[in-house]
């Protein structure tokens, strides 16, 4: 019997690797345990590997890449060859990047993907989201300064950003 792991954490593994070493076996019982040592694959750190099936080496190589921030890798290699939004998925689930899964949801019915053109507009979008977040951590600072009336501030954020309640009082409890 074999047993295969593939780990597709963005930390390290430093799990056991073996039954043993999963339990807490008293000393004088060992001898009646069979070892299971089980084979580890680690997704962030498997450049070695290469499967028969294409599409499992581009899942394999694309989560691997965002998990070591490999951008020039993935700019270089996935310029010009889009990826169906299946796979892309697959990668969005594995590295829990939900703007990437939301990206290959509505780029679904336009068929294949070019995942640098997905990088790039995520990266936009968080630059635009860090952007935002200072404002409104400013404005916060700033009535809390000049008007301590948290109404006030938190009425003000939702107008000046279009933000539910729910969201303004978030950046209220944050910055407050």
């Amino acid at each position: 019997m074999v047993t295969l792991c593939i780990y597709y954490g963005e930390k390290e593994w430093d799990g056991p690797l073996s039954l043993v070493d999963m339990l807490d076996i008293p000393d004088k019982l060992k001898f009646i345990f069979s070892d299971y040592k089980f084979n580890l694959i680690q997704m962030r750190s498997c450049k070695d590997l290469h499967f028969h099936n294409s599409d499992i080496n581009t899942v394999f190589d694309l989560s691997s890449s965002i998990y070591n921030r490999d951008y020039e890798k993935i700019n270089s290699l996935y310029k010009n060859q889009p990826i169906s939004p299946e796979l892309a998925l697959v990668v969005g689930a594995i590295t829990e990047s939900q703007e990437l899964i939301d990206y290959a949801l509505e780029n679904e019915k336009k068929g294949a993907i070019n995942m640098c053109t997905a990088l790039e507009e995520l990266k936009k979008e968080g630059v635009q989201e860090g952007l935002q977040e200072g404002e409104v951590k400013g404005i916060i600072q700033t009535c809390k300064l000049f008007n301590p009336d948290q109404e006030a501030a938190l009425k003000l954020i939702m107008d000046k950003f279009s933000l539910s309640q729910e969201t303004a009082l978030d950046y209220i409890k944050k910055y407050w």
